[in-house]
């Protein structure tokens, strides 16, 4: 008993371990040198808790609720209560069919992101799991690997270079270790702990190893009693800026048709109370895109899962938009390669026979650079001779043997990786400790290009004369690749690109690349990367190779392409109600059913809710959210289908055209008729625009998913057939038959394909190239031949020449890239790269220099010995 209180006792921090002797230490724990045994590490669990922090439980019930909170729920929930509390009068009940209607929609739509978000959780938290810091524990007199989460006090552990410290210990005998604080107490270089020194959960071990005792875990260390005082802070992501702000968009133009109604309906036109409310309840029912967070949700959910299939942990959400606006990835070149001793002819070269050091020197240099342009490392050997056969004994001189290479051949997928991202616009530069030739060769074999600089000129040091004039910042952005790199200069390369406006990706696996995987917008942990690497980046991957970050970046893409098309379809269909029936109501008087249109929220939400798994295009360059082309096309698409449907209108209840053409009968005079007609014409336009919002090009060229096309079809099946049999004296509805019903489809056809055309000139004048032509060009005015056709040619070579540094390129104040760049001027950087890579590859392949260059590197032969009378 008097055992479990002192552990108690400890647990309640009463004895202080980190000031008294080591051996009271174990004296107080009651532990020795040798650790615990399983049952006394199970026992002391129980008292002192798993070492982890505490996790915040949370409700179920209010995680469901909270889907429910948000402006565009609360503007349903407002439509639900207007429809209970003040939809009456004019002898008419409460709009009981509206109110069961509206919650429904909301509890529909909060219960299917409740589910995708809580099994996305649930993956996430299960492969994470499997990251769990591990530690090195001393128990039952063996060593073994278990998570970090079992330790309790008195456990002896082994820290060692790379291990993130997972509690607070003491250390035991051995040489000192350095520690980096910086993540706790902010000192910026790391501190040297001896034994009996106290060393912190959290902390990293930069040099050495060495065992130590647990004194303190989970919420008691030092770690965990800041992040207890401390309150996390909810930062909003840029996804979540977004999304409030196209959601602000939808309510405020709602707002805007809710007061231009209440206007003119009620001080000029005097319409009853009861027909104001119903058109009111139409606008806010209708206009809502009430399915926006779900949608966006439960895609995000969807792709977060695929890339964990596919071999790639995220973190957090703010990754997805990230990795589709990432424009450059930085990647070391040990990731790049697979190193192996190289059983090669010729590979030790023995120089005993050589008298002076100065000819030692200088052959070993020789050798040791001709190795690296065939991209071989070095390595020295040397021996000694100890007459006294002891360790300790000083022995005679060292006497070099010769050199030992080693082939650092790339992964077999590394090439083709490269090639990839390239293409997606992608820049790739090599980061490498290795020579500068190694990493040349290196770079030449992969098709990434040669143009790399030693590590010293991103000091702005030993700069060669043609590089001397060029800043450091536009160095390491033109640059392929820099060599003998140490870890600080990663973070700088880092640095200089973000202050560039690049968002800048970074690979590593080693403790030093930690510092430059934080700084980075993704830092990427590889498959085997320490535990400090992978605290410190965004993406964990689980497989080896680098072509995981390839799928990612497409992943990413196609998920933030089905978000944003969404978007779009969201924004145009808020206008074309608001709009559509503001007009119908003010212009005609006609009041729309309050109850139909929910009708067309519910099969449109329901069609809407499978684009999160559509089949889409990803974009083949680097994108981002450009509100202004998702409002602008949401408004000219909107408006353009809000005017279609009042033409419709208009001349099913002003004219006899429908009648005359098609011999239909007429139902210009028959509310619930025309009632029906009109909700088919909105129903099938409003869900056929998400074919026009997915596809980049024609929507009819672009095939969409079976889900999407399968939804659709359905809801149209229903809609149809509602606007042909139903008839609900509720609703104001009755049945217009499949004549009219042909008559709406071929109407809503006809009127369905220009929606293309305006999405391509959208596009085209938001791109500026529109106005380029016809003022800086002139060519919609021009005189000139052809329209300026030979200035334009001349241009582009000049251009051209430029880019293939065959002429020095226009000064210009703001250098090449400025804080004003577009976004297509920032992926010329990763074309201006995969230009030079091709021209590397052609000149080997088809001219004979470049075929004998690299011959000669391959087999190893001493070019200077042959007579190069070969022509280029």
């Amino acid at each position: 008993m008097a055992k479990n209180i002192s552990l108690e006792e400890i647990k309640n921090e009463t004895v202080d371990l980190e000031k008294i002797p080591l051996e009271e230490v174990f004296e107080q724990l009651k532990c020795t040198r040798e650790g615990l045994s399983s049952d006394e590490g199970a026992n002391r669990l129980q008292i002192f808790g798993p070492n982890k922090l505490e996790e915040k439980k949370e409700s179920k019930v209010l995680k469901f609720l909270g889907f429910m909170w948000n402006p565009l729920s609360w503007v349903m929930e407002a439509a639900a209560i207007m429809a209970i509390a003040l939809a009456n009068g004019g002898g008419k009940p409460p709009d009981w069919q509206d109110f069961v209607g509206i919650i429904c929609l909301l509890v529909i739509n909060s219960t299917i992101s409740f589910i995708e978000e809580n099994n996305a959780g649930n993956a996430a938290a299960a492969l994470m799991a499997g990251l769990a810091p591990k530690t090195k524990v001393l128990r039952d007199g063996k060593w073994s690997e278990q998570d970090a989460a079992v330790l309790v006090p008195g456990d002896i552990i082994s820290i060692k270079l790379g291990d993130i410290v997972p509690a607070d210990a003491r250390l035991l005998e051995g040489d000192p270790l350095k520690i980096d604080q910086s993540a706790l107490t902010g000192e910026s270089l790391p501190v040297t702990r001896h034994p009996g020194d106290e060393v912190f959960s959290g902390s990293t071990c930069k040099q050495g190893e060495l065992e130590a005792v647990v004194i303190a875990t989970g919420v008691h260390t030092f770690f965990g009693k800041a992040a207890h005082l401390v309150d996390s802070t909810n930062q909003v992501g840029h996804f979540q800026q977004v999304l409030t702000a196209i959601g602000n968009f939808c309510i405020c133009s709602i707002a805007i048709g809710i007061v231009i109604e209440i206007v003119v309906m009620y001080p000029i036109q005097h319409r009853p109370y009861r027909q104001g409310i119903d058109n009111l309840l139409v606008l806010l029912i209708g206009g809502i895109p009430i399915a926006m967070p779900t949608v966006l949700s439960v895609t995000m959910a969807i792709g977060s899962h695929k890339l964990s299939q596919q071999g790639a942990i995220t973190k957090q959400e703010q990754v997805f938009e990230k990795s589709i606006s990432s424009h450059l990835i930085l990647w070391t070149k040990e990731l790049l390669s697979l190193t192996s001793t190289n059983p090669m002819e010729n590979g030790t070269v023995q120089v005993k026979e050589l008298q002076s050091s100065q000819d030692l020197r200088r052959k070993v240099h020789s050798v040791i650079e001709k190795f690296a342009e065939r991209g071989l490392r070095s390595l020295g050997v040397a021996r000694q001779e100890v007459p006294e056969k002891t360790k300790e004994s000083p022995g005679g001189p060292w006497e070099f043997v010769g050199l030992l290479n080693l082939f650092d051949p790339p992964r077999h997928d590394s090439a083709e990786t490269i090639r990839r991202a390239l293409q997606l616009g992608v820049n790739v530069k090599m980061i490498t400790g290795d020579q500068l030739a190694i990493g040349k060769e290196t770079g030449r074999r992969l098709g990434m290009g040669t143009n790399m600089y030693p590590s010293a000129a991103l000091l702005g040091q030993d700069k060669d004369s043609n590089i001397a004039a060029i800043p450091v910042e536009e160095l390491i952005e033109k640059a392929d690749g820099f060599a003998g790199v140490f870890p600080e200069h990663k973070y700088e390369i880092v640095k200089k690109l973000q202050e560039r406006k690049h968002i800048v990706g970074m690979t590593g696996d080693g403790v030093n690349d930690a510092p430059a995987l934080k700084k980075a917008d993704i830092g990427i942990a590889v498959a085997d990367a320490t535990d400090a690497a992978r605290s410190a980046s965004d993406i964990v991957l689980t497989e080896p190779g680098l072509s995981v970050i390839i799928s990612a970046v497409l992943t990413s893409r196609a998920i933030f392409q089905r978000m944003k098309n969404y978007t779009i379809y969201a924004v145009s269909i808020t206008i074309r109600i608001v709009f559509g029936f503001m007009l119908i109501a003010l212009i005609w008087k006609f009041d729309f059913s309050p109850f139909m249109v929910l009708i067309i929220a519910i099969l449109n939400d329901g069609t809407i809710m499978t684009i999160s798994k559509d089949r889409v295009k990803p974009s083949p360059l680097p994108d981002s959210w450009k509100l202004k082309e998702i409002f602008c096309t949401g408004v000219v698409l909107g408006g353009y289908m809000a005017l279609m449907t009042v033409i419709f209108f208009w001349a099913m209840h002003k004219t006899d055209f429908f009648s005359d053409k098609f011999g239909v009968k007429s139902i210009r005079d028959s509310e619930h008729e025309m009632m029906s007609a009109l909700y088919l014409q909105v129903s099938i336009v409003s869900q056929a625009l998400i074919f026009v919002t997915r596809s980049r090009s024609w929507s009819f060229v672009e095939r969409p998913g079976w889900l999407l096309m399968i939804a659709f079809a359905l809801a149209q099946l229903v809609a149809t057939v509602l606007a042909v049999y139903a008839n609900w004296s509720f609703a104001r509805i009755k049945g217009i038959g499949w004549g009219w019903a042909g008559v709406v489809w071929l109407y809503s056809i006809v009127f369905y394909f220009p929606l293309d055309i305006m999405k391509f000139a959208i596009r085209y004048i938001l791109s500026g190239k529109a106005w380029t032509n016809m003022l800086e060009n002139k060519t919609a005015f021009t005189t000139k031949k052809d329209y300026g056709k030979e200035e334009r040619e001349a241009q582009w070579a000049l251009a051209q020449r430029t880019l293939h540094g065959l002429q020095p390129p226009p000064e210009s104040s703001g250098g090449i890239f400025n804080d004003k760049s577009s976004y297509r001027e920032l992926t010329e950087i990763a074309e201006q790269a995969k230009r030079r890579a091709e021209v590397a590859r052609l000149r080997e392949l088809l001219t004979l220099k470049g075929h004998v260059e690299s011959v000669v590197k391959l087999k190893g032969l001493d070019i200077d010995t042959i007579q190069q009378h070969y022509t280029v």
